[in-house]
């Protein structure tokens, strides 16, 4: 887990290291700006989802992960991306992004702290709802995962010693950094032309295995 946070925290700051040194520096020069005020709105709209991190910390190890649940939330957060992304209109581009959008898209990512929500999934959906334009909802997304996928990575190094970081870890690091960027350049791309439809059924087929592999469990049981 600490080599995926890691690999994915790179492949995150890598793609849009430009982004968050121009919000930065907006946002300690010029924080009435557009730029300037997203950079606090992404800050103020992480709050949520760490404190969910770690008030429910035990919970997202042990009973969010009961493979029902797990099929349940893939389907359900499949009908939501579906029904945002029809819903939204017109498209807003990242300067139109206010504080009362930040709030709900934040809220929304505190639930990812459940298996099968997904981050990217449930605040880009969040974002739709909000009328943000694919491209700029996948973009929101991101960059509002930076700060809790660092966290999220800190905390676990804890639970390393030096023994834990041997090849094995580097290379899932590197692998999860190289596939993390190439990942979000294709979604980037792809979203400027294109809905959300194909994700939509990912996890609806997603759940249908899980739930398949569940009743065939309890019926060889």
């Amino acid at each position: 887990d600490v080599a995926l946070h890691m690999g994915t925290l790179l492949a995150v700051l890598t793609y849009f290291w430009r982004d968050w040194v121009g919000l930065a520096r907006r946002a300690v020069f010029a924080p009435l700006s557009g730029e300037g005020k997203l950079f606090w709105l992404l800050m103020a709209a992480t709050v949520p989802g760490a404190m969910a991190g770690l008030l429910l910390e035990e919970q997202a190890q042990t009973v969010f992960r009961f493979p029902f649940l797990v099929a349940v939330m893939l389907m359900v957060m499949g009908a939501a991306l579906y029904l945002a992304d029809a819903w939204a209109s017109p498209n807003r581009t990242l300067d139109r992004v206010g504080w009362a959008d930040g709030l709900v898209i934040g809220l929304a990512q505190a639930a990812a702290i459940i298996p099968g929500v997904s981050r990217s999934g449930i605040t880009m959906a969040a974002a739709r709802l909000c009328r943000l334009s694919r491209e700029a909802a996948a973009r929101f997304s991101f960059l509002l995962s930076t700060p809790i996928i660092f966290g999220a990575g800190v905390l676990e190094l804890r639970h390393l010693s030096a023994t834990d970081l041997d090849g094995a870890f580097w290379a899932g690091m590197v692998s999860a950094a190289v596939v993390g960027f190439l990942a979000i350049r294709f979604l980037l791309r792809y979203l400027v032309r294109h809905t959300f439809e194909v994700f939509v059924w990912y996890r609806f087929v997603l759940a249908f295995a899980v739930l398949v592999v569940l009743i065939s469990r309890h019926s060889g049981g």
